[in-house]
């Protein structure tokens, strides 16, 4: 479920378009080559969340507009744990397809705390997901449950993959919430190396103003262990794209795009050649 060609030695850097709220998808998508990344996440179209509903000729007119950048995921809201999932995924795993993405991103949503309820709710959601599997298999489009949520912890990602054995069902590694919930890279990977589809990275530093305990910061400037994350990934042969995730969408009062993306690709592409590199000498 790589996205990476076989004579790629190092992963693909990729950007989200969840950075570009204001900008086209043809502006976003150019923005992105000039600074060097090989491939978007789509998560807003034209500043809006992706409707799995849209036109054959919208899905045409996605595809002109990445302008050949290949897409490495497809990011949905869906969440496994509300009311009648499957279609909505299976409804993105098509618009995937027409876009030439490995996969499609999905949340777990929330989970009950009662252990009987909390138990049912695993199931439920791994119910869902065995349905979608053999869609996933014939498009040969991968679903990624992320790192979020009720399921920020990559041990209750693994605890609902284990349910579901499907290679085409798969985990999205976000930088951010395993490190709040307190686990580290290599308990990341042992938990969910095996089964990533993509790795998303951003990093954050703890801040008492910010509701959520938490500020969104320029790479290298919080405290989420990006780079221990990337010689991880290297040292278990992680061979998908790694995508910056800049949340200026849901978080207006960050730097904008400009500012941020050719940060981001300046801190990251050293990062991961030295990761890589470290690989390739063990």
């Amino acid at each position: 479920m790589g996205q990476v060609e076989p004579d790629r030695h190092l992963p693909r850097l990729a950007f989200s378009t969840l950075a570009f709220p204001s900008q086209s998808l043809a502006e976003a998508a150019a923005f992105g080559r000039r600074c060097g990344y090989e491939g978007i996440e789509l998560r807003l179209v034209d500043g809006e969340l992706i409707d799995p509903a849209m036109s054959g000729e919208e899905r045409k007119r996605v595809k002109r507009d990445v302008g050949g950048l290949p897409v490495v995921a497809v990011d949905s809201s869906v969440r496994l744990t509300e009311e009648g999932p499957g279609p909505q995924i299976e409804a993105f795993l098509e618009l995937a397809n027409d876009w030439e993405a490995p996969a499609v991103r999905v949340f777990g949503g929330k989970l009950p705390e009662g252990a009987a309820e909390r138990r049912r709710s695993l199931e439920e959601a791994a119910k869902v997901l065995e349905e979608v599997a053999p869609v996933a298999e014939r498009l040969g489009v991968a679903v990624g449950l992320e790192t979020h949520d009720s399921f920020s912890a990559s041990s209750v990602v693994a605890e609902l993959l284990e349910l579901v054995p499907s290679r085409w069902v798969g985990a999205v590694w976000d930088s951010h919430h395993p490190h709040r919930m307190g686990e580290t890279p290599a308990e990341v990977y042992a938990n969910i190396g095996a089964r990533l589809v993509l790795a998303q990275v951003k990093d954050a530093r703890k801040s008492d103003r910010e509701p959520s305990g938490w500020q969104l910061v320029l790479m290298g400037e919080g405290e989420v262990p990006v780079r221990d994350m990337l010689a991880v990934l290297a040292g278990g042969g992680y061979s998908g794209a790694v995508s910056v995730e800049w949340e200026k969408r849901w978080h207006p009062e960050i730097e904008e795009p400009d500012v941020a993306l050719p940060q981001h690709i300046k801190v990251l592409k050293p990062w991961v050649e030295s990761a890589w590199a470290a690989r390739q000498r063990s």
